[in-house]
């Protein structure tokens, strides 16, 4: 079980990665399947995918510097359009040396692209993660001093309960003392009662 979740972290962890080598080869497979069905030299296949590619650039350009600049729309027109150009220049070209350096090409431009969205990932995260650090320790410090305060109100519980305890029992041996007066004793309130009165009166 434990070795199938790390299987699925591994891969979940690696596909980001691989993704834009997988996207740019497939394109160049189904480009030069398509020039061995009869795209190599035809004109008008070329004049589309140049104008598709061209058409996918403009809106790339327009959602980039758009009222909403919405970088995800841009990136999105800007790699269909290079999708496109690699496609239609691997699909009429004759050979596999020009196709092959598109795709080198337009790999190595999506790992860049890539590489950034990557960084800013990393940042949010370990921002994240040090905000979620703090908070905690900041929870830490609030339960420690809670503790602290409980355990100081216990104790302070325990030794009036002592005290009281200690209170109770002189209280006692007080009134089995010739001369004790309760009615005198309630209208003051509870006095310490020393040690020493009670051997004076022995």
């Amino acid at each position: 079980m434990n070795q199938q979740l790390t299987f699925r972290r591994w891969v979940a962890a690696a596909t980001p990665k691989v993704a834009p080598a997988i996207a740019t080869s497939t394109v160049l497979i189904l480009a030069r399947i398509w020039n061995a069905n009869g795209a190599e030299h035809s004109v008008g296949d070329a004049v589309l995918m140049t104008a598709l590619s061209l058409g996918a650039a403009v809106a790339g350009a327009l959602a980039s510097v758009g009222r909403a600049g919405d970088g995800v729309i841009a990136g999105t027109a800007f790699a269909t359009s290079g999708a496109l150009a690699l496609a239609g220049v691997a699909g009429y070209a004759d050979g596999l040396s020009l196709p092959l350096l598109l795709w080198a090409l337009s790999s190595a431009v999506a790992y860049g692209l890539a590489a950034r969205h990557w960084r800013t990932d990393r940042r949010e995260a370990a921002a994240h993660d040090r905000h979620v650090g703090e908070r905690r320790e900041e929870y830490a410090h609030v339960e420690r001093v809670e503790a602290l305060r409980a355990g100081a109100q216990i104790e302070v519980a325990r030794e009036g309960a002592a005290y009281a305890t200690a209170l109770a029992q002189a209280i006692t041996a007080r009134s089995a003392l010739p001369g004790f007066d309760a009615a005198e004793l309630t209208r003051v309130g509870l006095p310490e009662l020393p040690a020493i009165e009670i051997t004076k009166e022995h």
